[in-house]
């Protein structure tokens, strides 16, 4: 055996570097399909974890829109970097809170498996085809389903089998950009941490986005709070800097510190979240985001065009049911089959899709 350590010795080393309010392997609830007891040492999160890093619908996300479609520029984000940002920033926080690394990184990369191509443009269409059948397509739910029911590890069950953490972490997962309004009940404290670090992120990334298209400008952003209180911390620090592209970086970089301090700063082991102040600023961030990066003509013409994409496919294959994948035919209702055959597809072969049937 050498010195490699047991599970138990796992257990107990996790344990003792978790504080009480933390969610631990050894108290986890178990998954809801019986498994054989796994020969290696892996704790419980860290297998979720690697079964979501090899599951189809993660490597997927690296062809799948963030803002701008993910062929439009290859320094710019995709869902997958999304989601590796918010993993990252995730488990900085539960480091420093005495959290669950593992249990905050397996929520943070199931949190968007479930979206459409085409970002929240894709989301809206595909939501809107589906309200002419009395029902409704939102992204945190399908993620949910992706882990749930179309993901596959076992002959006997569908889905990946996750622990029932992660699967609740997943269930109630919605940042500021998706409120719904809807209820999501009580949260444990590593779930309250994915669904700040993803909203850290795409404030950031988004940001940095915008900014590095050309379509945001430095005016735009530039009197905001978050803004300057991040350029204070960097002229402070560094002096001023004349390459641009530099200063962006270091300001996103700034902004992202300032936002997970703030949430550690202000952690009483009950509840994570921001200081009001902090609040208002990011709500300030937003609506520039909102009113020159994502209303912009260049990205609102983007989004238009995905969504066309979305209802076309949607309608031909509706017409045509014999042409989707075997597996989409089965479905008692064509289109629930319709909804998780697109909801999966890449930018790239949504289009390929619409090509097809428009020639």
């Amino acid at each position: 055996m050498g010195l490699q350590r047991t599970k138990e010795e796992l257990l107990e080393m996790e344990a003792a570097s978790l504080e009480p309010y933390a969610k631990k392997s050894r108290d986890t609830k178990g998954r809801e399909h019986p498994e054989p007891e796994p020969t290696s040492p892996r704790l419980c999160y860290e297998t979720d974890r690697n079964r979501l890093v090899h599951s189809k619908a993660y490597r997927r996300l690296d062809g799948k829109t963030q803002v701008l479609p993910s062929f439009h520029n290859d320094h710019l984000r995709t869902r997958s970097s999304h989601t590796h940002e918010v993993a990252s920033i995730s488990r900085g926080i539960a480091r420093r809170l005495g959290l669950n690394e593992d249990l905050v990184e397996a929520i943070a990369i199931a949190h968007d498996l479930g979206h459409t191509p085409f970002g929240h443009a894709g989301e809206k269409a595909l939501n809107e085809v589906m309200e002419r059948f009395g029902k409704r397509f939102e992204h945190n739910e399908q993620s949910y389903r992706v882990v749930t029911e179309l993901e596959n590890r076992d002959e006997n069950y569908p889905g990946l089998n996750l622990s029932i953490e992660v699967l609740d972490g997943l269930k109630k997962h919605q940042s500021a950009w998706d409120q719904s309004g809807k209820d999501v009940g009580e949260m444990h404290l590593e779930g309250q941490v994915v669904n700040l670090a993803d909203e850290i992120a795409y404030t950031a990334h988004d940001l940095d986005d915008g900014l590095r298209s050309s379509i945001l400008k430095l005016s735009d952003v530039s009197g905001t709070r978050l803004w300057e209180r991040a350029m204070k911390a960097v002229v402070d620090k560094d002096g001023d800097i004349s390459d641009e592209e530099l200063l962006v970086d270091k300001v996103r970089s700034r902004i992202i510190a300032i936002l997970v301090d703030d949430v550690c700063d202000k952690f009483d082991g009950e509840s994570i979240t921001f200081t009001s102040e902090i609040r208002e600023e990011l709500a300030e961030m937003r609506e520039v985001l909102r009113s020159s990066f994502y209303q912009s003509e260049f990205v609102k013409g983007t989004n238009e065009a995905g969504m066309e994409m979305v209802t076309t496919v949607f309608d031909y294959y509706l017409e045509h049911p014999d042409k989707l994948p075997e597996k989409y035919r089965g479905y008692s209702e064509i289109e629930d089959g319709l909804r998780d055959y697109i909801a999966g597809m890449t930018d790239e072969f949504l289009i390929s899709q619409f090509q097809n049937i428009n020639k």
